[in-house]
């Protein structure tokens, strides 16, 4: 067992400059892995805590390279895709091809590799008020390097947010609690049956530890990823709207409309989405889910 003062993360992405992900302008660390197998998941590649590869067709010039290069003979001269049962995410395909169309998605980081990144925009942190959002995947699968990195935010002065779906003991969740500035804190459905059916989990530990953060004063943002014919109809967002009241300070609620942009990294994971040939949410249901919301007394924006 890896100690926390040695943890390292796997991570898929650091994306500087974000702006949807808290407050201020912040930098973002995604870590791979995550419980949840969300239908409508916006970063499929996040969902395995395994590095995996990753191919972008468009660049593909067809040189055919990248299949002797395998050692493993996991790559199809007709179609460029790994097997995934033979692939070992080596790197050799990456290396051998000549147009950036091949990646391996997942690096291994130590907290201090990671600071020294973090810190690279710390002067736009604090013209804007903004910081670092640990998201991912779930970054609470991956708790040693999460309380490391959150505690080496704190000393440098960094304001974190925490992007989390919720699925954790609760032990972890309350540990958290006390080390991060705020929580991106997701809700899915009320109904614990089709939080299920379209996540893999029920939502019954999720909606306790969100009671508990609040109790204990945690600052935190309720999320609702607004999936048309799933959790945007009216029983779902009065539901909704009645738990979010009940919880102690009455967080705000932001929503964050359905898209389906996904599909491409479906496709160049060599995977189909859940989703795939499902409408983005028509124009103004956010507006109008906001709008149901407002009217049963909660704080709510609609994000990009």
């Amino acid at each position: 067992m890896i100690s926390e003062a040695g943890a390292r993360g796997r991570l898929f992405d650091v994306r500087r400059y974000s702006i949807h992900d808290g407050p201020g302008i912040r930098t973002t660390a995604f870590l791979k892995g995550c419980p949840l197998r969300c239908d409508w998941c916006q970063n499929p590649e996040s969902q395995s805590p395994d590095r995996e590869a990753f191919v972008f067709p468009a660049r593909c010039i067809g040189c055919g390279t990248c299949v002797p290069a395998c050692p493993r003979g996991a790559i199809s001269p007709e179609t460029r895709r790994q097997d995934p049962e033979r692939c070992a995410c080596c790197g050799t395909c990456v290396e051998a091809c000549p147009s950036g169309a091949r990646q391996i998605l997942g690096r291994d980081w130590s907290v201090e590799e990671l600071l020294a990144e973090l810190e690279r925009d710390r002067v736009f942190y604090e013209e804007s008020g903004g910081g670092i959002t640990f998201s991912g995947g779930e970054p609470l699968a991956q708790p040693a390097f999460l309380r490391a990195a959150l505690d080496a935010c704190r000393e440098r002065g960094l304001h974190t947010a925490l992007d989390t779906c919720g699925y954790a003991p609760r032990e972890q969740v309350e540990d958290l609690a006390r080390r991060a500035d705020l929580f991106l804190y997701d809700l899915k459905s009320m109904d614990s049956g089709r939080h299920r059916e379209a996540t893999g989990v029920p939502n019954d530990l999720i909606l306790e530890n969100l009671k508990r953060i609040c109790g204990l004063g945690a600052a935190v943002w309720v999320r609702l990823p607004l999936i048309p014919g799933f959790n945007d109809g009216e029983d779902n967002l009065g539901a909704t709207a009645a738990f979010v009241r009940s919880l102690p300070g009455r967080p705000p609620l932001s929503l964050l409309p359905y898209h389906a942009a996904a599909a491409a990294k479906y496709r160049r994971l060599g995977r189909r989405s859940p989703m795939e040939g499902r409408p983005a949410l028509p124009p103004g249901e956010a507006e109008r889910a906001a709008g149901r919301l407002k009217s049963l007394g909660l704080e709510v924006t609609v994000e990009g």
